[in-house]
């Protein structure tokens, strides 16, 4: 795989072939313009990220998409306590479809971002500082982002196979009986986003819809 470009994901080259982490291929990345983030990341070093910027991940994230979204913000609006904390965590919006033997995960790609719209100002009023999906965001979306200095990114749509292959680990942490939408502890390697809306309105789309 020397010198190749994936389609996937143009902007980084894999080298070398991929690195054994525990028993899955992870891709060795060369980075070029490339922002190295090891997550959790300081809430202020992620304020100077930029519309455009290219990054991959390292460290652990969560899933929840919809119907963990609605659960959330009732628990929320009742003052109730919730299952994980959400102050300082980064978010991907997805739905995993079921690993594969000897597998971790199955195929991980992201959810469209404006399902979660109408949830997502509480969360980062919660002290979400990322979420990871595809697509536009909301103008509310943006304000929060903009008052909140969190960041919305974006993981490339058709490639949750591919993408897959950048998560090592994986377990369920809460709403288990919601299956493939439960929420989970994701551990992740050089798992590539752009910065699709920075904390100060930036916007890789030029407009919000």
């Amino acid at each position: 795989m020397n010198g190749l470009v994936p389609p996937w994901a143009g902007w980084f080259i894999l080298t070398g072939g991929c690195i054994d982490r525990g028993g899955y291929r992870v891709y060795n990345v060369i980075m070029s313009n490339v922002i190295r983030i090891d997550w959790p990341y300081q809430a202020e070093r992620l304020r100077k990220l930029r519309c455009g910027d290219r990054l991959v991940i390292t460290g652990e994230i969560l899933t929840a998409r919809d119907a963990v979204h609605l659960r959330l913000c009732e628990l929320i609006d009742r003052g109730e306590s919730l299952p994980v904390e959400l102050a300082g965590q980064m978010i991907y919006y997805v739905g995993p479809t079921p690993a594969r033997a000897g597998r971790v995960i199955g195929s991980a790609g992201p959810t469209t971002s404006s399902r979660m719209d109408g949830f997502s100002p509480k969360l980062f009023d919660r002290g979400v500082l990322a979420t990871i999906g595809k697509g536009y965001r909301s103008a509310e979306v943006v304000e929060s982002l903009k008052k909140n200095g969190a960041v919305h990114l974006a993981a490339l749509g058709g490639a949750g196979a591919l993408l897959s292959e950048c998560i090592v680990g994986a377990e369920v942490v809460a709403y288990e009986e919601l299956g493939t939408e439960a929420i989970r502890r994701l551990k992740v390697v050089n798992f590539p986003v752009t910065v699709a809306y920075d904390s100060v309105g930036g916007s890789v789309y030029g407009i919000e819809r």
